[in-house]
């Protein structure tokens, strides 16, 4: 890998990175092996998303966006190969950051349809979520999903996020208006102290 990681944490079985921008080959075949799992709960993509190019110009924008406190996206890698060759199985962004009175951003998440049913995701969100509230100093992270995405439920209740409402027609996904379950999480009162731990 050509740079340091601004972002590199650790999980019992993951490693989750800011990833520059000569990993795009890497996080296209995520993309490509996932079209059809995440495609039709994905908002709807720029002509040019599945190409090398593409991510190589997003990777960089990342690193932009992190430094100038917009938003963090961080891949997921599996331990056990070196950092600059583990595939990608999953990503985890924090979107929309807001400062002042706020401090809160908007988690969104995916994992390759090939890993589901592991536990990978509830442990990387768990790490993504400490590294929130604590390195980045958010004080609320939201998540949303559609009703029928029971598994994104179920994650998001593992780690304590409280549904907070029904959004009608609320993001528009595969060219249709889609109803959506609000959830969020605050921060503990304390390091450490957080449902779902």
């Amino acid at each position: 890998m050509t740079d340091k990681s601004p972002v590199l944490l650790t999980t019992e079985r993951l490693h989750l990175m800011l990833l520059p921008p000569d990993s795009a080959e890497r996080v296209l075949a995520y993309h490509v092996a996932n079209k059809d799992h995440l495609g039709p709960v994905s908002p709807a993509r720029p002509a040019t998303f599945f190409s090398t190019a593409y991510w190589r110009t997003r990777l960089a924008q990342d690193r932009e966006d992190f430094r100038y406190d917009v938003s963090l996206r961080v891949f997921l890698l599996l331990k056990g190969q070196p950092l600059a060759l583990a595939p990608v199985i999953g990503n985890a962004t924090l979107a929309h950051i807001r400062r002042g009175p706020l401090q809160a951003a908007d988690l969104g998440y995916g994992l390759d349809h090939r890993h589901e049913g592991k536990g990978l995701m509830t442990e990387a969100l768990r790490a993504f979520c400490d590294f929130a509230f604590g390195a980045m100093g958010l004080h609320r992270l939201q998540a949303n999903h559609l009703p029928e995405n029971l598994r994104s439920a179920a994650v998001l209740r593992r780690l304590g996020f409280i549904p907070e409402g029904y959004a009608r027609d609320f993001l528009l996904i595969n060219g249709q208006w889609r109803d959506h379950v609000l959830t969020s999480l605050v921060a503990p009162a304390e390091p450490g102290i957080r449902g779902g731990h």
